[in-house]
């Protein structure tokens, strides 16, 4: 069964978030879940991009109030 991490980027901008989200799947098993939280329009809109391009595989991606959750596969 994949692992799931959660990483809480509420206030942090884009592209430091992409480096985050980066340091957080390094450490992560292919197949596992990484769950993000962020609150960044432009990071909301640029990570998936990001993740996709470097060959991870994009869950989910959806608006909750004023921010957005967006779940990466490994």
């Amino acid at each position: 069964m994949p692992a799931r991490a959660r990483l809480d980027l509420l206030g942090v901008p884009c592209p430091l978030s992409w480096a985050k989200a980066k340091v957080a799947l390094a450490d992560l098993r292919p197949g596992d879940l990484l769950e993000l939280v962020l609150d960044d329009p432009r990071g909301a809109r640029d990570l998936p991009r990001a993740a996709e391009a470097e060959g991870h595989h994009v869950v989910s991606a959806h608006a909750k109030g004023t921010s957005w959750i967006i779940v990466i596969e490994k």
